[in-house]
């Protein structure tokens, strides 16, 4: 609360709506319940921050209405300005109701309470939305995941699929765990192996049905199952990979069973699916990633099973693919699982499915070298059944283990860059019981 008393100054900013983010910044270190905003917004109401007129929104203070740090305001500027107004429209709440009780924070303009409420933690979403229809649309419309996206605000959720658990996703900041609705795909698809992927704040599932390969999409939003886009060349067993609101595809089989060189970029936003250029060599089993802005492909067999040992770079700008010979020297066998791979902080790390043990990649000399055991036995099953993640900052090791209490699956996080190097030790964020002890799918969801 030190830090707070500085904020009782009317001296200390110009603009109320940079007071709102700078208080909510501190305290956005200490706690994530979405009641410290409630208790910020009080005191800044009771200290008369705000005044009780409404704002007038002139084209001149346009950007004071979206953020009062014109720095965090992108490309998306006029998008975001749109459905802004497009949420105050729906939820009959123009600039001249901001003075009243329709507004969403009495005594705030809905301007700045939509600040409020980008800064507050996604899990009180779905609680927030049944306040009342205001809230609601303001929620459904997704449009404090686009100011999220602009203020560099980030939770990271887990999202997990086991032998016995259907999807569920897991907030590793207040240890919960959530179910998601059930997938509305038929028998086929239940049963066949499948593929996930995270993108902006979609969750797609990739597999098979009676009537060929298929995707699922999971919305964050609308806490919907639907349809996806196809591909435009429909495949299983790919390397993918996301950043923010594109991910790519790379490689994989057709549903003749063709091994591909092909790959795509998807657009979650635009629901879109771009073909691009092909990569050197078709591959399957292989594991992509995004690394410095580029994207990368390591890991595979070719048609003929031979184990790939190179890797391939995709440059997003140039769209031209770098071959790069000995990225993955152990290669990947035909009855192994695709590279155990994540990304920390732009580190490539691998969970070694012979050894047990994690590397880290040298970018400099292209070399490996081992930083820490792993917390459980990647070799049991060849790589399967495990996932190795990268949660925001920190490795996790998602794996099932069978003890007194029965089947459960655990989940292992460890920090490469908590200054204390291979000697700390790996944290049990949480033990789900009743899932079994084989992982089918996992993907973490930045948003």
């Amino acid at each position: 609360m030190e830090d707070l008393q500085d904020c009782n100054s009317k001296s200390l900013v110009a603009v109320p709506g940079s007071l709102v983010l700078h208080l909510f910044r501190l305290l956005g270190q200490q706690d994530n319940s979405w009641h410290k905003y409630a208790l910020a917004y009080f005191l800044l109401v009771r200290n008369e921050y705000f005044s009780r007129e409404p704002r007038k929104h002139s084209s001149g203070n346009v950007q004071q209405v979206l953020c009062c740090d014109s720095s965090v305001l992108g490309s998306k500027e006029v998008e975001l300005k749109e459905q802004n107004a497009v949420v105050k429209t729906q939820s009959g709440g123009g600039s001249s109701s901001n003075g009243s009780n329709d507004c969403l924070l009495p005594g705030l303009h809905d301007d700045l309470a939509q600040d409020c409420l980008a800064w507050t933690s996604r899990s009180d979403y779905p609680s927030l939305s049944g306040l009342n229809k205001k809230f609601n649309m303001l929620i459904n419309s997704g449009y404090l995941y686009k100011l999220r996206r602009q203020y560099g605000i980030v939770e990271h959720w887990v999202y997990l699929a086991c032998s016995l658990m259907p999807w569920q996703a897991f907030d590793p900041s207040r240890k919960r765990w959530m179910k998601l609705p059930r997938l509305p795909c038929d028998e086929c698809f239940s049963c066949a192996d499948k593929e996930s992927l995270a993108v902006g704040t979609q969750l797609l599932v990739f597999g098979r049905e009676y009537a060929g390969l298929a995707i699922w999409m999971f919305n964050l939003v609308t806490r919907r199952w639907s349809g996806c886009t196809p591909m435009n060349f429909p495949r299983c067993l790919f390397g993918s990979g996301s950043s923010g609101e594109i991910a790519i595809v790379a490689g994989g089989c057709d549903r003749n069973g063709q091994v591909l060189r092909s790959a795509e970029l998807y657009n979650s936003e635009a629901g879109h699916w771009e073909t691009l250029p092909e990569m050197n060599l078709p591959r399957r089993l292989s594991s992509g990633f995004f690394m410095d802005g580029k994207f990368y492909v390591i890991g595979g067999v070719t048609s003929d099973r031979v184990s790939l040992t190179c890797g391939e770079e995709y440059d997003l700008g140039t769209r031209t693919w770098r071959r790069i010979h000995d990225m993955y020297p152990g290669g990947t066998s035909a009855s192994q699982s695709p590279p155990l791979i994540a990304v920390v902080n732009n580190q490539l790390y691998a969970a070694d499915q012979s050894t047990n043990v994690v590397k880290k990649y040298d970018k400099t000399n292209n070399t490996w070298n081992v930083v820490k055991a792993l917390p459980v036995r990647a070799d049991s099953s060849n790589g399967w059944g495990l996932a190795f993640r990268a949660c925001g900052d920190r490795l996790l090791v998602i794996g099932g283990h069978r003890g007194p209490r029965g089947e459960v699956i655990l989940l292992h996080s460890w920090c490469p860059e908590d200054g204390n190097g291979g000697a700390a030790d790996w944290e049990v964020l949480s033990v789900k019981e009743r899932a079994g002890v084989f992982v089918h799918n996992c993907a973490i969801m930045g948003c």
